[in-house]
């Protein structure tokens, strides 16, 4: 796809979870509209995966380490031929393996994550297997910025730096908002970038809900060899519905019936379809 038909399909993604937490009153928005457009990049344009042969030793390997978000991941899934989009209806129902947080009984998801901390370790393990195996697939991890409060985070990028994990491809969700509040007031994290950078890490700061930067960015952060990588991808929680931009309640807020009317209209008008 290019980065046309990716922005459009990163609108159809905020569409369908919209549907998806409105109707199972379950969900996270948030962050899920935040980082649509770097699993929507990932997904559509950059890993090399196939739903066909989801066990090929040679795929490319994503991790959502901040699992909470997983509407988005799911859709897309769904929709890439994973598994049934009829399922989608199912989320967060009685019985049904489409929960809250990734789960490995769902095809194409790697690892169960919800535990905040976890993803980039694992990720780690996957990346340097890659390397023992002498594998060349990638592997990346999606963290959100509240996550970054976990020890476990600052113990993998050590290891990460100390192994010169080059096919790991870290990405930071930097929405400023977390459960409780804005990031910097909850725990603050700034300086991040310069921190990933004393960790070992090659870091590139992006506006992370531009496509056109999202790509070009990782085209640019294939070619660094030696070092793991960082995504300081710039967000905003929320994106593309007005009311919940920016907003902290919008991290698990489920809209009443009059706001998911309205998140419809300005979606629907963002992907050029015109209700009467």
């Amino acid at each position: 796809m290019n980065v046309d038909e990716l922005e459009l399909k990163a609108l159809d993604v905020r569409r369908g979870v919209l549907d998806m937490i409105y109707h199972s009153k379950a969900g996270h928005i948030g962050g899920t509209f935040s980082s649509a457009d770097i699993i929507v990049a990932l997904y559509y344009k950059l890993m090399h995966t196939d739903p066909t042969d989801s066990g090929n030793p040679n795929r490319d390997r994503f991790i959502l380490s901040k699992g909470h978000c997983i509407e988005g991941y799911l859709y897309t899934l769904a929709d890439k031929g994973f598994f049934d989009r009829e399922e989608l209806k199912e989320f967060s129902t009685f019985g049904s393996r489409l929960i809250g947080h990734p789960n490995r009984a769902v095809p194409g998801i790697e690892m169960n994550t919800g535990s905040l901390g976890h993803g980039l370790s694992c990720a780690c393990g996957m990346a340097l297997a890659a390397k023992m195996d002498h594998k060349d697939y990638r592997v990346y991890a999606l963290m959100g910025d509240g996550e970054q409060d976990e020890g476990s985070i600052w113990e993998a990028a050590m290891f990460a730096a100390s192994y010169s994990l080059d096919n790991l491809y870290a990405i930071l969700d930097r929405n400023s908002l977390q459960i409780s509040g804005p990031t910097e007031r909850v725990m603050r994290l700034e300086p991040l970038k310069a921190k990933w950078e004393a960790f070992g890490f090659h870091v590139m700061e992006i506006n992370g809900n531009s496509m056109a930067e999202i790509v070009s960015a990782f085209d640019s952060l294939y070619k660094i060899k030696g070092k793991p990588k960082l995504l300081l991808a710039n967000t905003v929680k929320g994106k593309g519905v007005s009311f919940m931009e920016n907003q902290t309640e919008w991290h698990h807020n489920i809209p009443t019936a009059e706001q998911y009317i309205q998140a419809v209209r300005e979606l629907d008008a963002a992907r050029g379809v015109y209700q009467k």
